[in-house]
C-alpha cells in the first residue's frame, strides 16, 4: 500500500483512536492478548465492524457470561439470560432489552476497567 493510500486509510473519528491506544496500553500492561484482537478488529473499515442481533447472544451464551462485540449489537430477537454485554454501540431495543433480561450494558473501555486481564469473556463477531 503506497503512503497516500495508507493516509487515507487511517482512522479520524477521535473516540475511536482514544480507544484503540487504550487497548493496546491494556494488552501490554497487563498481558492480556484479548484488547490486542479487539484493536486490530477495530481498525478495520468500518463497514465491516461486528453488528450481531440479541438472538445470537442468546444462542451462544450462559447466564452470567460477558460478551464481547467489536462492533453493534442489534435487537433482532429475545434474550432469556441474564449477561454482561459490552459493545462499540448499542441500538435502542437492544439496550432496553439487555437491561429488561436483568443484564448490563457496558462500552468496551468500561470492560476494559472492570476485567483488565480480559479473563472470561467471549467475542461474538
Amino acid at each position: 500500500m503506497r503512503a497516500r493510500e495508507r493516509a487515507k486509510a487511517r482512522k479520524t473519528n477521535p473516540s475511536i483512536l482514544r480507544l484503540l491506544e487504550a487497548l493496546r496500553k491494556a494488552s501490554r500492561e497487563n498481558d492480556a492478548k484479548i484488547w490486542r484482537d479487539i484493536a486490530e478488529r477495530l481498525e478495520r473499515p468500518r463497514r465491516s465492524y461486528a453488528e450481531v442481533n440479541l438472538s445470537r447472544i442468546n444462542r451462544y451464551a450462559e447466564d452470567g457470561d460477558t460478551v464481547l462485540v467489536p462492533g453493534k449489537v442489534l435487537g433482532a430477537g429475545r434474550l432469556e439470560k441474564r449477561v454482561t454485554v459490552a459493545a462499540l454501540a448499542f441500538s435502542q431495543k437492544a439496550f432496553a432489552s439487555i437491561r429488561e433480561s436483568g443484564g448490563r450494558c457496558l462500552t468496551i473501555e468500561e470492560l476494559m476497567r472492570e476485567n483488565p486481564k480480559g479473563s472470561r469473556i467471549k467475542i461474538m463477531a
